[in-house]
């Protein structure tokens, strides 16, 4: 039971955060893509230290970096 636990969470996670960012249409291309890339390091983060909260955080504060970058103009 404990291993369905985890998948089930980070998938619940992955759905709250793809929710979260429809509210974001006021936002530029860029700050979109910093917050879709901090949601995704996180998630990835999460996943490769098996959930492990500084994982979790450094995963999202390089996703954001990246997705910062990737729009910059």
């Amino acid at each position: 039971m404990k291993k369905l636990v985890r998948p089930l969470g980070v998938g619940a996670l992955v759905l709250a955060l793809a929710s979260s960012l429809g509210a974001c249409s006021n936002m530029s291309r860029q700050d979109k893509a910093t917050a879709a890339g901090a949601a995704v390091g996180g998630v990835a983060g999460s996943v490769l230290t098996n959930g492990s909260a500084a994982g979790t955080v450094g995963g999202a504060v390089v996703g954001g970096v990246i997705g910062h970058e990737i729009e910059k103009k």
